[in-house]
């Protein structure tokens, strides 16, 4: 019989320190608990860093593949209460890979990417025109706070640089890529891009169904939506892409399909250059 104990925190260091004293009264040390969390923008980032500083192992779970394995238990009903047995069951059966905290430098850089998009503080709501000048100089000042923080770190400012020699990487694109690839341990570039939502997806069922392919757009829309309009710019001043993107529009696929893939190759040569530690180099190859 599937037997289990639930106990509902608040998501804040109070919920945390409560969770922690009833695992005890449950007999059990945190160094041998495995806790599985979802992916949920800035909400679960505090509790994965507070765990794991308990010694508690942590996977953060993405949420697509998380709905995925709800499907295949043939679970439909989304609540709180069903989400926790599903990311239960989605560990134990899974074992996901440990998660493992950013560089204390890498997680300042994505507080203040975050912020600088939500557009805080909202200080003004006398008028909409008021509070639109409030938010632009706010949005102005943490992007200098962005610059300020990358300067002061050597590492994140040298890979910076790596990544401004690959054409039509600016400043923004580069700093959005700053805050994604040093987030997690990306093996290789087909992760990265994997992990952003930019992986096509077939639907193919027998000879009679069989729908254009999309792409998964599983990770952050606004990484996604950078990269989008530095791949339209590279497309016409990149020579590794312009020459993907002008053989597959040759070979019939829509702009669209082409240009999915230029944002594709356009996270491998950010991943590449990183990686390697050294500047863009040109190598027009054309792979299917």
């Amino acid at each position: 019989m599937d037997k289990r104990k639930t106990k509902v925190v608040t998501n804040d260091l109070k919920g945390l320190k409560l969770l922690a004293e009833w695992l005890g009264k449950q007999g059990v040390a945190l160094t041998e608990v495995h806790g599985v969390l979802e992916a949920t923008g800035v909400y679960h980032e505090q509790a994965a860093l507070w765990l794991v500083d308990a010694g508690v192992t942590v996977s953060v779970a993405n949420p697509a593949q998380a709905k995925d394995f709800a499907r295949g238990l043939a679970v439909r009903t989304k609540t709180d209460g069903v989400d926790s047995v599903v990311l239960a069951r989605y560990g134990a059966l899974v074992k996901p890979q440990p998660w493992q905290a950013s560089p204390l430098e890498v997680r300042e850089l994505n507080r203040q990417e975050k912020a600088t998009v939500s557009g805080v503080p909202d200080l003004v709501q006398q008028s909409l025109d008021t509070h639109l000048a409030v938010l632009k100089q706010e949005i102005a000042r943490l992007q200098t706070a962005i610059d300020d923080h990358i300067d002061h770190h050597p590492s994140l400012k040298a890979d910076r640089e790596y990544l401004l020699t690959i054409p039509a990487v600016g400043e923004k694109t580069a700093n959005r890529m700053l805050a994604v690839l040093p987030s997690r341990t990306f093996r290789t570039a087909e992760q990265v891009a994997a992990f952003l939502g930019l992986v096509p997806v077939e639907h193919q069922s027998g000879s009679s169904v069989q729908k254009r392919p999309h792409l998964s757009k599983n990770g952050d829309a606004r990484t996604r939506a950078v990269l989008h309009m530095a791949a339209v710019v590279a497309t016409s001043y990149n020579p590794d892409i312009k020459a993907l993107y002008d053989c597959l529009c040759a070979r019939g696929k829509t702009k669209m399909v082409a240009l999915g893939a230029a944002m594709r190759k356009l996270v491998h040569l950010c991943f590449g250059v990183l990686k390697h530690q050294q500047v863009y180099r040109q190598n027009v190859a054309v792979l299917a």
